[in-house]
């Protein structure tokens, strides 16, 4: 039966191009996944955007001399080209500075104060001295109060996963000029956490089938919730919908209350995009409704404990009751997907200290495939996982060239060479048919990891199929059968179906080459739909003049499922799937890659 499922993808933040550790976490998953879900049938919405608003972007603005719209607009169609390029298969990829995004954060805001979730108090805010802005927590250092981690943040430590205040810090300097900041009287808005106490526990009780790693972090953090601010002194973001804070120059939401709320607003733009204003009900109100969040295990407490707590306030389910708001009852996640970090050389990928890889590099120099691969077979799904130039080659030369490229290759070649098409099987053998059940089997078995984002066990299978196949053409040796054609066109058949059921299986994870093997192997149309940029307008409905990431995904033909091969169809010897790359790569990479060290 088919199902609606939600895919929210982690908002990439506006102040610069994204590297591959960003894409490992939020991007490649959540692609693998919504591809998946809609060959099985599914009516998935994969839904994010550029999060463009805080004090972080005006303090990169001020760094390139340039105003803070100015800035997300061009970073915005950076990473936009980005995720375009990667093949990321948004149905509504916007941005956080839209009219409608505004909307539906002061919308969704007042159903939490209605609901008495929110109150204002006096509290100490950071402030530069030099400029007299309001510093970012994330932009204020200091050793952790309850760890002792020296380069703890002040929204939260990133060694013992507690969330701090930056006035709590031993300390603390400014990660802009090295300041020591001071820390003056303001009024914000307090959303009040401890609220949700026993009902964030209670929900958290029904989700045993999250990755523990996700599970447990966040039922530490539920066992120890503060009131949040949700308000800042800066000009730049959302204005709060409240008598004597709408018109205040220097009041705004914090950027982390609103960027979650993305989720929900991209849906509503996305139905509102398509004519049936109401659409985004389907995943948001319906009880059967699944909701998967993929992002980095830095973003889990927003995402685990911070975003279900809005989402039960605004349904009037905290600890204190309420009514539901006006987007009526709105389903809390179905499961948080987090990735670990992607790493060089042991450390964080930081554009700061040059330990940096960029998508668009990466993309110009090798493709998407390759990527994408890199990131499914040997990512950090589990565990942070260390990028290396070498092991990046050998995956690229000795998985995807040597094994899946080869397989295609030296298969559609001997069929088009010696029949010109697909050949028809006679009196399959044992072998034979034990490969073809091989391949059947395997769409209940990777599916079933797909389903529940094992990405890695379940390339692992498909690629299982793709050695199979290539030991069993080796031990057939079909160029040897010329004297016998109807055994050599039965092991060309056999090949060549396993070979579009590798292609099926493959697809989620590598979709730019399954279109080009669908047409190796004489299919025509589309395969695997890409998304496209275009431009929303600036209409009343939708506010500020923006492109978007979109795609019609309807059409694309990839089912998941083994269909027959139709023989007689036409077949031209291919050229090669991937190209393999200079062992030399391994030792440092390419020239304008940073350079590794360690081990």
């Amino acid at each position: 039966m088919s199902i609606p499922v939600l895919t929210a993808v982690a908002w990439p933040y506006a102040n610069g191009p994204r590297h591959i550790g960003h894409v490992s976490g939020f991007g490649v998953p959540s692609d693998v996944f919504s591809r998946y879900q809609r060959m099985v049938g599914n009516r998935v919405l994969m839904v994010s955007g550029t999060d463009e608003h805080g004090t972080p972007i005006q303090v990169q603005a001020d760094a390139e001399g340039t105003t803070p719209r100015e800035l997300v607009d061009r970073y915005s169609r950076v990473i936009q080209d980005d995720l375009v390029g990667l093949g990321l298969s948004y149905d509504l990829f916007t941005r956080t500075s839209t009219d409608n995004h505004h909307r539906v954060t002061q919308d969704l805001f007042t159903a939490l104060w209605n609901n008495g979730y929110v109150s204002t108090e006096k509290t100490l805010g950071a402030i530069s001295p030099s400029t007299g802005r309001t510093l970012p927590d994330r932009y204020i250092e200091g050793t952790c109060p309850i760890c002792g981690y020296p380069s703890a943040r002040g929204d939260q430590c990133d060694n013992c996963g507690n969330q701090l205040d930056p006035a709590d810090l031993i300390n603390p300097r400014s990660r802009i000029n090295g300041e020591t900041p001071q820390f003056v009287e303001t009024e914000h808005l307090l959303f009040d956490l401890p609220a949700f106490s026993k009902s964030l526990a209670s929900w958290l009780d029904t989700r045993t089938h999250w990755r523990p790693n996700v599970l447990n972090f966040s039922r530490r953090l539920a066992e120890d919730l503060k009131p949040r601010a949700i308000s800042r002194d800066l000009d730049w973001g959302v204005r709060i919908p409240l008598d004597g804070w709408h018109d205040a120059p220097m009041k705004r939401f914090y950027v982390w209350f609103d960027a979650v709320i993305g989720y929900l607003s991209a849906s509503v733009e996305w139905a509102q995009r398509t004519g049936a204003p109401d659409a985004w009900k389907e995943w948001w109100c319906d009880p059967e409704a699944q909701a998967y969040y993929f992002m980095g295990k830095d973003n889990i407490t927003f995402h685990s404990v911070m975003w279900p707590a809005i989402l039960l306030g605004h349904n009037g389910e905290g600890d204190r009751g309420g009514e539901v708001g006006s987007f009526g009852r709105l389903n809390l996640p179905t499961e948080v997907v987090s990735s670990e970090f992607l790493t060089m050389s042991g450390s964080k990928f930081s554009t700061s200290r040059g330990t940096v890889i960029y998508v668009g590099d990466f993309l110009r120099e090798f493709g998407p495939d390759a990527l994408r691969y890199f990131i499914s077979v040997a990512g950090p799904e589990n565990q942070d996982t260390d990028f290396t130039w070498d092991e990046f080659v050998r995956r690229t030369n000795f998985e995807l060239a040597n094994e899946w490229g080869n397989l295609v290759n030296r298969s559609v070649s001997m069929a088009a060479k010696n029949v010109g098409a697909v050949p028809e099987p006679t009196a399959p053998d044992p072998a034979d048919e034990a490969l073809l059940a091989q391949s059947r089997a395997a769409f209940e078995t990777v599916g079933a990891h797909l389903a529940r984002s094992r990405f890695k066990q379940a390339i692992g299978e498909a690629m299982r199929v793709v050695g199979e196949a290539n030991a069993y053409l080796s031990h057939q040796e079909p160029w040897k059968r010329k004297d016998d054609p109807a055994r050599r066109d039965t092991i060309l058949h056999t090949a060549l179906q396993v070979v579009q059921d590798a292609n099926t299986l493959l697809t989620p994870f590598l979709p730019h080459a399954a279109q080009k093997v669908h047409e190796a192997l004489g299919g025509s149309g589309v395969w695997a739909e890409q998304p496209h940029r275009e431009d929303a307008g600036t209409s009343g409905e939708l506010g500020t003049s923006h492109s978007v990431l979109t795609g019609d995904y309807a059409h694309e033909q990839a089912r998941w499922e083994s269909t027959p091969i139709p023989v007689g169809r036409p077949l031209a010897r291919p050229t090669p799937l991937f190209a393999k790359l200079d062992p030399s790569l391994g030792e440092t990479g390419p020239s304008w890659a940073p350079i590794q060290t360690g081990e």
